[in-house]
This record gives C-alpha cells, structure tokens and sequence, in this order.
C-alpha cells in the first residue's frame, strides 16, 4: 500500500483531534473528487513498517485515527488497512478508527477489517448532491457507527 500523506492534530476528519491518514488507489473517480491526486495506487510513498509505526506512535496524542485517501478499502490497500487497525486497537482500545470509503456499507460489510472499525463514512462522492452535514463531501454518503459490531472481535 502507499500512501499520500498524514495529518497530524486533524480536527475536521471526525471527532476530536485526530491524526489523519490518506492513501492512495481508488477505482471510483468521482467527478469533481478533490483528492484525485490519490487515485492511482502506485502514487505516493510506500506505507512502509516505520511509517506504520511512526503514525501509531503519533496516535498516543490524539483520539482517534481516520483513513481517508484514495479509498482505504481499494482491495490492493485491504491488507495493510486491517494490520494498522489490529495494531491500533491493540494498542489505544480505547480510541476510535473512523474510515471514507466509495464503497457502499453492504458492498463491504463482510471485510473482516470492517470488525476494527468503528465509524464508517459510505458512498461515492456526488457532487451533485453538495451537503453542509458533518463528514461528508456529499448528501448521499452515510455516517455509519459500526461500535456495534466490533463487539465481536
């Protein structure tokens, strides 16, 4: 997996002060997507174990992590999204993951990653359907809390 970049003390990806981190490969290519620059998966820098481990480090200060891009659940970024979010509950379970996908809930709601997760932002961005909720590009997509869910891992 590679990725674009990370915020640090990000506080409009979700609740609280978050750190931020934005991957590369989406196959959606919304029209009027802002971050097309995170489009192609060989763009960016290889998520690399010390940068992994330089962004959970990070982590110790904030409430959460949010994964954005590109699309987190591009299927060549699946595995190193669920090893980051293992490491990162194993490590801050008291803290929240929050995850933009293009993908529907029920297109993805099988990923065993999906179990690590507990805020889910859905849908393809629309930018015909412009929004002033909160975390969202666009009326369509879905704040879905998924804390339910993670009961069971």
């Amino acid at each position: 997996m590679n990725y674009d970049r990370y915020y640090t003390d990000d506080l409009v990806n979700g609740e609280g002060i978050r750190l931020t981190l934005f991957v590369t490969g989406c196959q959606h290519a919304c029209p009027g997507c802002y971050n097309r620059s995170t489009w192609d998966r060989k763009a960016g820098q290889p998520f690399s174990e010390t940068v992994r481990d330089r962004v959970l480090d990070l982590c110790a200060r904030h409430d959460g992590l949010s994964l954005s891009g590109g699309d987190p659940l591009h299927p060549h970024n699946r595995p190193a999204i669920l090893d980051l979010c293992q490491r990162f509950k194993a490590r801050y379970p008291d803290k929240d993951i929050w995850l933009w996908t293009g993908y529907e809930h029920a297109e993805v709601r099988d990923l065993p990653l999906l179990a690590w997760v507990d805020v889910l932002i859905d849908g393809r961005y629309r930018q015909d359907l412009p929004t002033t909720l909160p975390w969202r590009g666009s009326a369509n997509q879905r704040l879905i809390r998924l804390r339910h869910e993670c009961a069971a891992r």
